[in-house]
């Protein structure tokens, strides 16, 4: 499957995007402020969405929810649904364009949205190519018991289990390998 360089950036957008959820009630938000929202914005170089505001936060953890939704979504077919809602409540108007340095590519959001509208549409089609592609399987959460962040299994062989295998994969792997020698031990 070719992943195009913006298509890339609105993955990494949208899986950074719903790790900002709390996973419990113990957990904080990562998104809890403007501030936050525009640091967010400013690492994923998204581009026209003006001054933000507090209504701009209340609308982008409102599709954080729904993108996370297609993260843990049945089949592809539940999965379209949900994109299709979200990219359709966007306002998605394609247009080709070459901003900031980066060679021709689409964007989805018509000029002047909202940042939530921008993600949506962006992300929103970003996560439709890998449903058209008979893909969906790799939209993932974290395998690790203690773990349920969004991850996209980008490997060859669709054989990705963690969101991190330096630490998610790697805890898990230690703790394996000192109950099999625990129990050797006896």
């Amino acid at each position: 499957m070719l992943i195009t360089h913006d298509t890339r950036c609105a993955l990494d957008a949208v899986v950074d995007l719903v790790n900002t959820a709390p996973e419990d009630t113990t957990t904080p938000d990562a998104l809890p402020d403007v501030v936050a929202l525009e640091d967010f914005v400013r690492k994923h170089e998204i581009s026209d969405v003006g001054v933000l505001s507090e209504f701009d936060l209340s609308a982008v953890r409102k599709i954080r929810g729904r993108f996370a939704a297609i993260f843990s979504a049945s089949d592809a077919r539940v999965a379209a649904g949900m994109i299709n809602e979200l990219v359709a409540a966007a306002g998605t108007t394609p247009r080709l364009t070459d901003h900031d340095g980066y060679d021709w590519h689409v964007h989805y959001f018509a000029p002047g949205a909202s940042v939530a509208d921008h993600l949506a549409a962006d992300c929103g089609m970003a996560l439709a190519f890998f449903v058209v592609a008979g893909e969906q399987e790799r939209l993932r959460r974290c395998e690790a018991p203690d773990c349920r962040r969004a991850f996209v299994d980008l490997s060859r062989n669709r054989s990705r289990r963690y969101c991190d295998s330096r630490t998610c994969g790697n805890r898990l792997h230690v703790a394996a390998y000192r109950a099999r020698r625990k129990e050797a031990a006896g």
